[in-house]
């Protein structure tokens, strides 16, 4: 059993579910200053907001490993991945992309009536990522939205309503994701290409990918400046967004120096980046 969970975990990358998590929290924590005068929710709202965060990225993470597993067959970079070397069975999976949507449902309708019914949606674009790549480059984007629905569930579990500051967020969020999406899929360009799949890199090249995914980049912080003015932030805020620029830029460059370093831009400084904006946000709701 524990060997079986710990290939489940390895088959969703769960500990990557840390790009998700800290701006559901940042919508969370902005709503109620906004609504109640203070940062804190209640025990209760934080418990289902974590559970639907986690459950909603489980469910997609699986769906497209069981979607993607004529694909990753061929690819020598997916080879050791759980679903493709026979670790777990698709009928495991399906189980347990089962499981978190009812999890991810069930939670949502602990939260309120508008996040119960908005949940199938979510559900749905969630899914809609593992087809898009098999005949648009707008798959990219759809990742981005994937993401991006985090905030807004999180402004509807606290306010039931969606502000126009989190749109702005949720907008960053999306070309934030799209770009490092964009820059990911360089390891895998060549492949792309031979099995006809619409990664930006594979149709349009190296240079166009990377100036596209600093665009969309320069977007991100764009929209997360406008996120702090509408919501009437402080310096604590703007300090978080100029953190995240330097991240973003040093991201690009050390990619375009050499791609051995793409696992380490998309894993570890997106991971950090998270980390860092929700603490300055944080930061700046309290002081």
């Amino acid at each position: 059993m524990k060997k079986k969970i710990s290939d489940i975990l390895e088959l969703v990358v769960f500990k990557h579910s840390i790009f998700a998590l800290p701006f559901i929290f940042i919508a969370m924590f902005v709503s109620s200053k906004f609504q109640n005068n203070s940062i804190w929710f209640g025990s209760k709202l934080f418990i289902l907001g974590l559970l639907c965060a986690i459950s909603a990225r489980n469910f997609a993470m699986a769906f497209n490993r069981l979607v993607d597993i004529d694909i990753d067959k061929l690819n020598p970079r997916c080879k050791n991945r759980p679903s493709v070397d026979g670790r777990i069975n698709k009928i495991t999976i399906v189980l347990f992309i089962i499981f978190n949507a009812l999890i991810f449902i069930i939670s949502a309708f602990f939260i309120n009536k508008i996040s119960f019914i908005v949940s199938f949606f979510i559900l749905f674009i969630l899914a809609s990522y593992s087809f898009f790549k098999r005949f648009s480059s707008l798959a990219h984007l759809i990742l981005g939205i994937s993401l991006a629905l985090a905030p807004l569930c999180g402004t509807l579990a606290i306010s039931a309503k969606i502000y126009l500051w989190c749109v702005f967020l949720s907008f960053g969020i999306m070309f934030w994701v799209a770009g490092f999406d964009i820059l990911y899929s360089l390891q895998d360009m060549d492949y792309d290409k031979e099995q006809n799949l619409f990664s930006i890199p594979s149709i349009y090249g190296q240079k166009a990918s990377m100036f596209i995914s600093s665009l969309f980049h320069f977007l991100t912080i764009l929209f997360w400046i406008f996120f702090c003015i509408e919501a009437r932030l402080g310096i604590f805020a703007y300090v978080g967004v100029i953190i995240s620029a330097i991240i973003l830029i040093f991201e690009h460059i050390i990619i375009n120096r050499d791609f051995k370093n793409i696992n380490r831009a998309f894993f570890t400084l997106n991971g950090y980046l998270g980390i860092i904006f929700l603490i300055f946000i944080i930061l700046d709701l309290i002081v």
